[in-house]
């Protein structure tokens, strides 16, 4: 039986960092010396000193994205390869820096993969930029991925492959949310007669200068965690749409059960939070309450996605909306309207939200499903916030009395609402929450129920 043939190897050796002076000896020899030699592209300023080796430049207008394009150039190669004959593979820069191609080749089982390293223009950027990246702590990120990569970082770092205006936009933007910097470094043609190294306000990141696949930008630092981690749940409830049997199955309406669920369960967890501060069960309380947000934060997120694939908007579209919404509902705070009240703020909500909404009545968009004690005591505030007159302590009293005396003597569903709506809005006068008072009761009757429970087991 004879021994397997060994996988044919592929040499991939890097160009440098840019300038043809800059093109290591060792990798020209490769590519001049063997039978087949390809560069991914020829745009790169060490190609034009190569002669006419051919490049992969023809599928970067033939391929719908950059994953497609970086398969279809590892598949060329591979088939190069197992054709027989030595084949070499010339990337810009360094093969290990930011090179999808040669990542791709090192995962394929069909080739072996030999490495011929190269400068790359991290070693020219720490010298224009002045930076020890190790002292630093200088971290690499994809421009193509700067959503998520840059959101994930508090900096300081270097953005790769800024090639066009658009990918530049992108990352204003991703800069500019939250406390982000106001300036950013941009780094062009490292090496070249043309360098530019420049700072700019981030505000003219993507109208310095036209970019191409030898620009970069510098970061100090972004102090931006919350859109960070906003990022990645992103990021996640995404890879579940695209790999997960369940999630793929979900709609709006199938989750707005879990919406509910979720919502429960987090005021169950606000319930908790009763226990004396700095003990241990408000420890715990505290942390459950922060899992069961999670568990809602995700739903939100969920519904986003869902909303995002029809192309309706985005989890982004929502923060933004919530924002500039309680922004205008707040003019006291933001803008020259006064409200020295709680009262006074709830008014000017109620008479923004009407113009807003184009609203006839103050109670248009309260939720009918709404818990029946929450209702309640919510269209008892929507009157306070008109300035009906709210009945004396006394008078409700005496009403309270009257109801309860006739449902005594003609017991009705009707009568019986009149008594729960007279409860619920003498609550709401006296700053009580009826739903939680009657939650409260009627958890008190379920331990009763438990304890009754246990005295009967042990008796018998």
């Amino acid at each position: 039986m004879s021994a397997a043939r060994p996988a044919p190897t592929i040499t991939v050796v890097g160009l440098g960092p840019g300038a043809p002076g800059q093109l290591p000896e060792a990798s020209r020899r490769a590519l001049l010396g063997a039978d087949r030699a390809f560069l991914r592209t020829g745009s790169h300023p060490s190609a034009h000193g190569l002669g006419h080796l051919p490049t992969f430049d023809r599928l970067y207008e033939e391929a719908d994205d950059f994953d497609q394009l970086y398969r279809r150039i590892v598949d060329e190669l591979v088939a190069e390869a197992t054709s027989g004959g030595r084949v070499v593979y010339g990337v810009p820069g360094s093969p290990m820096v930011a090179e999808a191609t040669v990542t791709l080749l090192r995962a394929e089982t069909r080739v072996t993969v030999e490495i011929l390293p190269a400068p790359s223009f991290l070693d020219l950027a720490w010298v224009a930029l002045d930076v020890d990246p190790v002292a630093s702590g200088v971290q690499l990120v994809d421009a193509a991925r700067c959503e998520v990569e840059v959101a994930g970082r508090t900096g300081p770092f270097l953005v790769a492959q800024c090639w066009s205006r658009a990918v530049l936009s992108r990352l204003k933007l991703v800069l500019g949310a939250g406390d982000g910097p106001t300036s950013a470094v941009i780094l062009h043609h490292l090496g070249l007669p043309d360098e530019v190294v420049v700072e700019v306000p981030l505000a003219r990141l993507d109208q310095a200068l036209e970019p191409d696949h030898l620009t970069s930008v510098f970061v100090a630092g972004v102090d931006a965690p919350v859109s960070a981690e906003m990022a990645r749940l992103d990021e996640l409830v995404r890879t579940l749409r695209e790999r997960c049997p369940w999630d793929r199955e979900q709609t709006h309406a199938s989750l707005a059960r879990h919406l509910v669920e979720e919502t429960y369960e987090v005021l169950d967890a606000i319930a908790e939070l009763e226990a004396p501060f700095g003990s241990e069960s408000a420890a715990l309380a505290a942390e459950h309450l922060e899992e069961e947000l999670g568990d809602l934060l995700f739903q939100v997120f969920f519904h986003s996605r869902l909303a995002s694939e029809e192309g309706w908007f985005t989890v982004g579209d929502v923060a933004r909306g919530v924002h500039d919404k309680l922004v205008g509902r707040h003019p006291h705070v933001f803008g020259d309207v006064e409200a020295a009240t709680a009262g006074a703020v709830m008014a000017n909500w109620e008479a923004i939200k009407s113009v807003e909404k184009g609203r006839a009545s103050v109670t248009d968009g309260i939720p009918a499903a709404l818990p029946a004690l929450l209702l309640a005591a919510k269209l008892e505030r929507k009157a306070r916030s008109l300035g009906i007159p709210e009945p004396s302590v006394e008078g409700r009293r005496c009403r309270l009395a009257g109801l309860l005396e006739d449902l005594g003597a003609a017991p009705s569903e009707d009568g019986l609402g009149d008594v729960l709506y007279e409860l619920a809005a003498w609550a709401t006068a006296a700053g009580l929450d009826a739903e939680e008072a009657l939650r409260k009761r009627s958890m008190a009757g379920r331990e009763e129920i438990v304890a009754f429970e246990r005295g009967r087991t042990s008796t018998a």
